[in-house]
């Protein structure tokens, strides 16, 4: 096989209101992790130039079946959703700022704020 299950189509969506197909678990040492370009969570969009839009999920798994040695697929890569159908990947980036980012201006601002404020009293 070609080392990854599949998830999805007309019958069993994946997604609520979403007919298409997508990966969902790559099998150690299967040709796809060995390629290392596919990933969990992929939008499989076409197998060999044959578009997997609206079809059942057995038509889809039979196309990948009869797909050949040499497998060409159009993917879609998932956005990276900590609330998404498909697990969050850890590739060490957050997508966020870091706390220090927020805090140490904070926290400059405040103490400038302060200084000036003391400064203003004391002239008083």
């Amino acid at each position: 096989g070609l080392g990854f299950n599949i998830v999805g189509g007309t019958d069993q969506q994946y997604i609520s209101n979403d007919n298409s197909i997508y990966v969902s678990r790559i099998k150690k040492d299967g040709a796809a992790y060995l390629d290392g370009r596919l990933q969990e969570g992929d939008k499989i969009l076409a197998v060999n130039g044959r578009d997997l839009k609206d079809l059942r999920h057995k038509d889809a798994v039979e196309l990948f079946r009869n797909a050949g040695c040499n497998v060409s697929l159009k993917i879609q890569r998932r956005l990276q959703s900590q609330n998404g159908p498909v697990g969050h990947r850890d590739d060490g980036e957050s997508g966020g700022l870091p706390l220090a980012a927020v805090l140490v201006p904070g926290l400059v601002l405040a103490a400038a704020a302060a200084w000036i404020l003391l400064r203003y009293r004391q002239r008083m």
